[in-house]
């Protein structure tokens, strides 16, 4: 089989919509991919605001929020499904005395050469105790893809694809965050022709 036909696996990547993506919701969008095999994928909006902060979304679980550096962070609104839900991005966790690859909070993802994202409430009653991980990104939903369905939209010129950088994520400033992310690819929005792809 040659490199062009084995299948791309975009884990741990940065899908950055082209300008041609007029959809409200990828529109200008940074997506950090948690997962892309041959069923399809999942990944995380990384640069759209979403209506609550951080703050408001520990009060709304009914814990505190003890991490100072935290206090001022957005949730995000990290894709169209399960948008009451909440995914905790951060860096990987693991306990001294636990296998390397064992996660330390009950239902997360590690992904692959990148970040893990946890979707169970410990990781917050963590951060509430002022403990958790050091850098995180909170968003309520998440993005996803049927089988082939993101393999074709990259066909049609709406993402350009670069491997994930975590301090776009974790160091950028949230408005800041598309044009970094192009930023890898040696790109800056203006080179970007909303007509890409279309004679």
């Amino acid at each position: 089989m040659s490199p062009d036909s084995a299948s791309i696996n975009l884990t741990h990547h940065f899908l950055i919509a082209m300008p041609g993506l007029e959809d409200e919701t990828f529109s200008k969008s940074v997506v950090y991919m948690c997962e892309h095999n041959t069923k399809g994928a999942m990944g995380l909006i990384i640069n759209k605001p979403g209506s609550i902060s951080l703050r408001h979304l520990f009060d709304k679980v009914e814990l505190p929020l003890r991490r100072d550096d935290l206090m001022q962070s957005q949730v995000l609104h990290g894709g169209p499904v399960q948008t009451e839900r909440g995914f905790v991005l951060h860096d990987p966790m693991v306990l001294d005395n636990k296998d390397k690859d064992e996660a330390i909070y009950a239902s997360t993802l590690s992904v692959p050469g990148g970040l893990a994202m946890t979707t169970s409430r410990d990781v917050l009653e963590a951060l509430s105790n002022g403990s958790g991980p050091r850098r995180v990104l909170v968003t309520l939903g998440y993005a996803s893809w049927g089988e082939g369905q993101l393999e074709s939209e990259i066909g049609e010129n709406s993402w350009l694809t670069v491997e994930a950088d975590a301090s776009v994520i974790f160091d950028t400033p949230l408005e800041q965050r598309y044009e970094r992310a192009l930023s890898l690819l040696g790109l800056q929005p203006w080179m970007l022709s909303p007509d890409a792809g279309h004679a």
